[in-house]
């Protein structure tokens, strides 16, 4: 597919804007920016045609696991993880996203075959880097195991080359807190996903408990490392599943600036009192639950506790999950769940809404029928 044109006029669009659709507009862009949103005049020419389709901004996804996914489809099918980049940008743009968050997991941890390891955190984050400019903007979410000082050491070196502003999300998966507040899920878990039986998966978690808990203190002194970071502007600090108002207080003194996936209402509420913006997950939305037993995403939402959506593993699922909102937010509001909401996560001003000045990331969406579908996708992005 061509790239597309720097300069053009997009005309006959249903434009989403903040706070309303309108009927007929036409967009001008110029030198990859939206120069002009108005009207569409009777009888003037465009470039391109949106045949009233819907035309939204590209969307931006600030966490996704999928490269991982892409790059081992089975357990010991290992792939390029140049060719799992170029293979995931297509479903990508097939899926409206312009912007993309990879995650980087500096920890060790396997499951359903796919092994993390800093190593293999180091090599995404240089996959990324190398791919350069093209229809996507990749970039790097750094998440840190807490509890692990190796990684905490490799993500300094992967920082130490990273530009300021750097996304980086801190999280602790022992047993019987945030994600896993519950055993019994990770428990379940275990037997579906890596095979082991009821009794081996609890000897499993029981062992992992005892082992974390010889770690708190590295897991409290790369929390007051990253605290450092954020506090200084080095890095844009999130919190992974924090499940109370405490851990949202104490992650608002240690300088983050994001809450991610909140476990618990409580805990999106205390973060959205702090003014803190709270991501959830688009799979969760769509499906309705989360699949570890924790607070419906889809019901933050509609309370209006949820800022901006993620992908976690299924990009496809941002838009479905939006077009799930609609009836309970409205068409805008539950558009900048996946555009402009995630561009004040990520801090990005330069995109996440149609309006003169920002990049010309555009996606013309079909509504109609069950589920929406992207006619098409144009990513703007110059200077």
């Amino acid at each position: 597919m061509a790239d597309t044109p720097q300069d053009y006029v997009l005309g006959h669009v249903r434009a989403v804007l903040p706070g309303r659709v309108t009927d007929d507009s036409r967009i001008v862009v110029r030198g990859g920016r939206i120069e002009a949103v108005e009207d569409h005049p009777a009888g003037a020419s465009c470039d391109v045609d949106g045949g009233g389709l819907l035309c939204i901004p590209g969307l931006i996804d600030v966490h996704s696991d999928a490269l991982e996914r892409e790059r081992l489809p089975r357990p010991s099918a290992v792939l390029p993880w140049d060719f799992a980049l170029l293979s995931l940008e297509g479903k990508l743009r097939a899926a409206a996203v312009t912007t993309v968050f990879h995650g980087a997991a500096f920890q060790h941890k396997t499951s359903r075959g796919t092994e993390r390891t800093v190593g293999g955190a180091a090599e995404l984050c240089e996959t990324v880097r190398a791919r350069g400019a093209g229809p996507v903007d990749h970039r790097v979410l750094y998440r840190l195991d807490a509890r692990s000082a190796e990684g905490a050491k490799a993500l300094a070196a992967e920082l130490a080359v990273a530009e300021d502003g750097a996304l980086v999300s801190h999280e602790d998966h022992t047993p019987g807190i945030g994600q896993y507040v519950d055993r019994r899920q990770l428990e379940r878990y275990l037997v579906g996903a890596d095979g082991l039986t009821p009794e081996e998966a609890e000897q499993h978690v029981t062992e992992m408990i005892a082992e974390r808990g010889e770690l708190l203190e590295v897991r409290d002194e790369n929390l007051a490392w990253l605290g450092e970071l954020a506090r200084s502007g080095r890095i844009r600090l999130l919190g992974h599943d924090p499940e109370s108002a405490e851990e949202i207080g104490a992650l608002c003194t240690r300088g983050g600036a994001v809450a991610e996936f909140p476990t618990t209402a409580a805990a999106a509420v205390a973060a959205r009192e702090h003014g803190l913006p709270v991501v959830a997950g688009a799979p969760n939305v769509l499906r309705g639950h989360s699949h570890a037993g924790n607070v419906s995403a889809r019901e933050l939402a509609c309370r209006g506790l949820v800022t901006a959506l993620a992908s976690d593993y299924l990009p496809s699922g941002l838009l479905a999950a939006v077009f799930r909102l609609v009836d309970d937010l409205g068409l805008p509001a539950a558009i900048a769940l996946v555009t402009a909401g995630p561009a004040e996560v990520a801090g990005l001003t330069d995109r996440g809404r149609v309006e003169p000045g920002l990049r010309a990331d555009l996606a013309l969406v079909d509504p109609g029928g069950q589920w929406p579908q992207v006619r098409a996708v144009l990513p703007g992005g110059a200077a």
